[in-house]
């Protein structure tokens, strides 16, 4: 019995080990092509894995290896589910709360999101990509909410369902495009282990006079290869191309360089390498200047600042021989990766960054040289998106374009277009007392550019103008019988068509106007500093109008002594008048006369839908007042009669110097 029971535990533990043999088996083949890079390859494996193994600690490293490959297979909702494992799990590893916060942002869950940003920065306090990422999906929000005007849309007659990326143009007038793809018909027919796409190849694509495009086709031998082509850049005649191959060495690595083939009766001839660097030194990403001069292209080599940097090289003449490749320096290059350069004709050069401040993934981002340093600003939404947007492409003289983007799924090519800014202005001409439109009134348009242009209201009162970008305007209305007005509007800044309105108000130069808001101290006649604003307007008005001469007049209510009344008014219409006059406005333009009570207000109709309790067209006398039904009412009534007014008394002035 007892020998029974040893031989089966001796039996069990065979049994245990070779279990555990087997599940170690397995990891290690599954990690080995991890190490390599080969994520799409492992996927399979490092799950199997991960459903076999029993071990706590390796379940865990595996974990967060499956969240990894989903990562960089470009998967953020199946890397989303496995980092929230790791994380569940209590990962060792910081880098599960960053990572799983850019699959959340990718996703667009950007308040979990910046919770684990705020966790992965308590935990690393001295990475800037914490606090970064924060910024990152606020950012995100608001750009999204707030989209910058471009118009993007899917170029389905370029893509297929595989990836396709990097456009270039082929013609000068834009209708050639090469671009990358993976798709069947492929001259190389091997699988990328770390994409688990086909190899790429060059494709072109012609558009026809009716703006259809052709089938896209390969560019053929001399230029596609078993391996990897991609990534173009032509010379201004267009006679000679620039472009990434990376072959496969030993042990599966891949290894990049940029080519060149020059075209010859139309065909292009068998291309050779150029900067040729160590094996195991990425050369990628080519983009040519207008004058063929300066080569720019993407390089892991040493020197410089993070995982992948721009860099250049130039040469002295177009057939001359490359110098030695230069940083573009800490303006452009970062500690994450900076790929995809495209240096437009005017100097500006546009290229992705996964480290910049920005959506999320890779972003588009233009730069400026200016005063010897390049100035960074994103292309924001919807260029950019949450996703992988990159290899931008732009005309010489139009926002038009095309760029690659992950926002689909697979890398996919997309057009875009700034449409041209359109403003105008619909405004209408009222009666500032009655309300009424003006017709016949003539409205004047004075941009800061220097235009003019002049309007005139229709039988509703109504004018409208076209408007341009970044200008300032103003619109003066006249009408005989009517002071001058006017109203203003910019177009600065803005940054999406837009429709403005205006309304621009008229009084009447046959009636006193009233001057709201104009306060004194109770028995005394000093302007109390809430009066100021009212009065600048009545400067800016008498600005507008230099012929006219007005009289200030003041009002006081009926309560009181008559003669102090009279004096108390006459005081506070001067107080005005020599208020006007500080401010610019010539003495013989001006009359001060205090009336006291003697001109009860008449009720106009906007007092009277103000106050119920009066009609238009009453008269605010004493009698009338004292039979008001309650003690408030009278008290309004008393309030409206007290008042500062003017009227026109000339209109034949002649200003002086």
């Amino acid at each position: 019995m007892k020998i029974r029971i040893a031989f089966l535990f001796s039996i069990f533990i065979l049994f245990a080990h070779s279990l555990s043999v087997a599940q170690i088996s397995v990891y290690t083949k599954a990690n080995e092509y991890y190490k390599n890079g080969q994520y799409y390859q492992a996927i399979d494996l490092l799950r199997d894995a991960y459903s076999k193994v029993t071990d706590n600690d390796l379940k865990n490293d595996i974990t967060f290896q499956v969240a990894e490959c989903y990562r960089k297979t470009n998967q953020p909702k199946k890397a989303e589910v496995w980092y929230k494992k790791s994380v569940q799990k209590k990962y060792s590893n910081p880098l599960v709360y960053l990572y799983y916060a850019d699959a959340l942002k990718m996703n667009e869950k950007f308040e979990d999101a910046i919770e684990n940003y705020k966790e992965y920065k308590k935990l690393v306090p001295a990475d800037p990509q914490g606090e970064m990422g924060v910024k990152s999906c606020e950012l995100a929000i608001k750009w999204m909410e707030s989209p910058n005007g471009y118009k993007v849309a899917n170029m389905k007659f370029f893509n297929s369902r595989e990836s396709e990326y990097s456009p270039a143009f082929a013609k000068a007038e834009y209708d050639e495009v090469y671009f990358t793809s993976s798709r069947d018909g492929s001259t190389g027919d091997d699988t990328h282990g770390g994409t688990g796409l086909n190899f790429s190849d060059i494709f072109t694509s012609k558009q026809d006079k009716k703006g259809n495009w052709s089938t896209p086709v390969p560019l053929g031998e001399n230029i596609n290869t078993e391996f990897e082509e991609g990534a173009v850049s032509l010379s201004k005649d267009f006679n000679t191309m620039f472009f990434t191959r990376c072959e496969r060495h030993k042990k599966d690595a891949i290894g990049c360089m940029v080519y060149q083939s020059v075209r010859r009766n139309e065909e292009w001839a068998k291309a050779e390498p150029i900067l040729m660097l160590d094996d195991s030194i990425v050369v990628a990403h080519p983009s040519l200047s207008e004058d063929a001069l300066t080569l720019y292209f993407v390089s892991d080599m040493k020197g410089g600042m993070g995982k992948k940097d721009i860099w250049k090289v130039t040469r002295t003449s177009p057939d001359g021989n490359w110098g030695v490749p230069l940083s573009l320096g800490a303006d452009i290059n970062t500690p994450g990766n900076e790929m995809f350069p495209f240096i437009h004709d005017d100097g500006s050069l546009y290229f992705s960054s996964d480290f910049h401040l920005g959506m999320g993934g890779l972003d588009i981002f233009k730069a400026t040289f200016e005063n010897g340093s390049w100035k960074v600003e994103n292309m924001r939404y919807p260029i950019n998106s949450t996703y992988d947007d990159f290899s931008i492409i732009i005309e010489k003289d139009k926002e038009r374009g095309y760029f690659s983007t992950s926002r689909d799924g697979d890398d996919e090519i997309y057009s875009f277009v700034l449409p041209p800014l359109k403003f105008d202005v619909e405004g209408v001409v009222k009666n500032d007392k009655t309300d009424e439109p003006l017709a016949n009134a003539t409205v004047k348009l004075v941009g800061s550019d220097g235009m003019t242009l002049t309007n005139e209201t229709d039988d509703k009162g109504a004018f409208k103008f076209m408007l341009r970008p970044s200008t300032d305007y103003v619109f003066v209305a006249s009408k005989k019988g009517f002071l001058t007005g006017k109203e203003k509007e910019t177009t600065k800044g803005i940054a999406e068509s837009q429709t403005f309105t205006a309304e621009i108000r008229l009084s009447s130069i046959a009636e006193p106007i009233e001057l709201p808001n104009i306060f004194y101290d109770f028995a005394k006649w000093d302007l109390r500093p809430e009066s100021m604003v009212a009065l600048d307007k009545l400067v800016e008005t008498l600005n507008d109008n230099p012929n006219v001469v007005i009289e200030l007049r003041s009002h006081t209510d009926a309560r009181g002594s008559a003669m102090a009344n009279v004096e108390l008014s006459q005081k506070r219409a001067q107080s005005v008048v020599n208020y006007l006059i500080e401010k610019g406005i010539q003495p013989a333009r001006l009359r001060a006369k205090g009336y006291a009570a003697t001109m009860p207000k008449i009720v106009e109709k906007k007092l009277a839908e103000q106050n119920t309790f009066l009609k238009e067209g009453t008269e605010l006398t004493p009698a009338f007042i004292e039979n008001l039904e309650s003690e408030e009412q009278r008290e309004i009534a008393h309030q409206i009669n007290r008042r500062t007014e003017f009227q026109v008394i000339a209109t034949n002035f002649q200003p002086q110097n």
